[in-house]
């Protein structure tokens, strides 16, 4: 389908966002997991899997307000989700955060392999898919490894 700039540049942010959303759910949930752990591994999820997702997140929404700004385009604020109830516990909210995680991992993948980047013609968004990406990268096995120590 051939898209007009302005039509391509609307679906590329609005994909984009949907990503982000996904991204904030991963944060809500490591967020809910924190206060349910021990200080020990608190910190760890805190090290090893909260701050890489949360740069993650904040460059995410940067670059989509600084390229809906760049382009003249609405930017959109990005809610925090809620997590869950708390009996989901710890273990399961770093599931359901590495599931979003997941979820918007495959967004950005989707988005960067489709044509509108490039159609779009933003190396500064192009840049900023592949480093949130980077930033999302090694979740899940990391998230295993807090896993197996859980409860010991």
């Amino acid at each position: 389908m051939a898209y007009t700039s302005a039509e391509a540049r609307n679906e590329l942010l609005d994909a984009f966002a949907g990503a982000i959303e996904h991204i904030g759910l991963a944060l809500a949930a490591l967020g809910a997991a924190y206060e349910q752990l021990d200080e020990h591994n608190a910190d760890r999820l805190e090290a090893e899997l909260f701050r890489p997702i949360q740069l993650a997140y904040g460059r995410a929404k940067a670059t989509h307000a600084q390229f809906a700004d760049r382009h003249g385009l609405e930017s959109r604020p990005f809610e925090a989700p809620s997590p869950g109830v708390p009996s989901t516990g710890a273990k399961g909210f770093i599931d359901n955060a590495v599931n979003a995680t997941a979820e918007a991992d495959g967004a950005l993948s989707a988005l960067q392999d489709s044509m509108l980047p490039a159609e779009v013609g933003d190396v500064e968004l192009r840049a900023a898919l592949a480093d949130v990406r980077d930033l999302l990268g090694g979740v899940r096995r990391r998230a295993r490894e807090l896993e197996r120590t859980l409860g010991r």
